[in-house]
């Protein structure tokens, strides 16, 4: 686990020690011993920062304000059902990027190992924040995609083969970003 690190290849396009907007600004993510994580037994990377979950971390890894965007990389076991994680997560990250009007979120889920969903109420909410914006889970293994199915959150959230997208690393940010929307608008229409 501790060899898992969130994606850093975009620094020049997003650095959050200088977004005074972030809910991780001046370090508030960080591990509070100053030196790692831990999830269940295992030590995390301390890149990874804490969002109020057990088992879940998370790194926010660009923001567009001006247009919207924000990609969030998840790292563990997203536990409604045990932890109400989507309540931790929707108050102490999305609510502080709402108020900076971001409405398009980009969850990349190539480390997010299972999901366990409980009530969609939190996942109402946030859509019902974002007016015309979108919640996309990309990359998420299909157990998970079979859970988001089972509690029904096809009403809040995008995902499934369509938002699969394995080179995601290599591209702009912004272009990543676009790129989703331009899938969303397509799918609506």
């Amino acid at each position: 686990m501790h060899e898992l690190v969130p994606f850093n290849g975009w620094k020049n396009h997003y650095d959050l020690k200088n977004d005074v907007y972030s809910p991780f600004f001046n370090n508030q993510g960080a591990p509070e011993n100053g030196y790692y994580h831990r999830m269940y037994d295992f030590i995390i990377h301390p890149d990874w920062d804490y969002i109020g979950c057990e088992t879940l971390f998370a790194k926010l890894l660009f923001v567009e304000y001006s247009q919207g965007y924000a990609i969030i990389e998840l790292l563990g076991e997203w536990n409604d059902a045990l932890h109400n994680d989507v309540m931790e997560f929707k108050r102490r990250i999305i609510d502080a990027l709402i108020v900076q009007k971001i409405d398009k979120f980009l969850m990349v889920g190539d480390n997010l190992l299972n999901f366990h969903g409980y009530e969609d109420y939190y996942y109402q909410e946030w859509n019902e924040e974002i007016n015309d914006g979108w919640i996309v889970f990309m990359n998420v293994r299909d157990q998970i995609v079979q859970e988001f199915k089972n509690c029904h959150l096809t009403k809040y959230i995008w995902f499934g083969p369509s938002f699969n997208l394995t080179f995601w690393r290599t591209q702009d940010p912004l272009a990543l970003c676009q790129r989703v929307n331009e899938k969303i608008t397509l799918s609506i229409k």
